[in-house]
C-alpha cells in the first residue's frame, strides 16, 4: 500500500499528482551543474495506478523523459501496456528503445521517491534504454565512451 500522508511540499505534490494523473515524473540533475553526471528521470505511481512497472531513463532532457513516460502511462492506462521483452519504436521518433529490468539493489541510488511512495512494498522498475544516433546501444562495442557514460546500464541485457 503506498503512502497517503506527506512530510513536505514535494511529497504532498507527488501524492496529488499520483491521485490526479496516476503517476509522477521526477527528474534529477547533477548538483552544481556537473556535466559529467547524466541527468535521469523516473516514474512514481505507475505500478500502483496501472499495474505496470515504474520506469527510469538517463541522459535525456526532463521534458523528453516526461513525454516518453506519458506515452507508456497512456498505453498502460488504456489496458495496452508495452511488452517489456521487445524493442519499442513508439517512444522516440526513428529509434527503438529497449526495456531493461533494474535489479532491486539499484533502487536505493536512483529511485528514492518511489521507495518512499511504496513504503517498503515491492515494485518493478525498468530502464528505458535508447540508442545513439548511429543506432548503437550502450553495450554495443562501437558505442562511444561518452554515450555509455551518459546512459549507465542499471540491469543486464539478455
Amino acid at each position: 500500500m503506498p503512502r497517503t500522508t506527506h512530510a513536505n511540499e514535494y511529497e504532498r505534490k507527488l501524492l496529488q499528482n499520483v491521485e490526479a494523473h496516476g503517476w509522477q515524473c521526477t527528474s534529477v540533475s547533477a548538483e552544481g551543474g556537473d556535466e559529467d553526471t547524466p541527468p535521469f528521470s523516473y516514474t512514481i505511481g505507475m505500478h500502483h495506478s496501472f499495474g505496470c512497472p515504474e520506469f527510469i531513463v538517463f541522459g535525456l532532457p526532463n521534458e523528453t523523459a516526461h513525454a516518453i513516460f506519458g506515452i507508456i502511462a497512456n498505453a498502460a492506462k488504456a489496458g495496452r501496456p508495452y511488452p517489456l521483452d521487445k524493442p519499442c519504436a513508439d517512444l522516440i521518433n526513428d529509434f527503438e528503445c529497449i526495456f531493461v529490468s533494474v535489479p532491486r539493489e539499484a533502487y536505493d541510488e536512483y529511485a528514492l521517491s518511489a521507495l518512499w511512495f511504496y513504503d517498503g512494498a515491492e515494485f518493478p522498475l525498468y530502464q528505458v534504454v535508447w540508442p545513439s544516433k548511429a543506432g548503437h546501444y550502450p553495450w554495443h562495442a562501437e558505442a562511444a565512451a561518452g554515450f555509455k557514460a551518459w546512459q549507465p546500464l542499471l540491469g543486464f541485457v539478455e
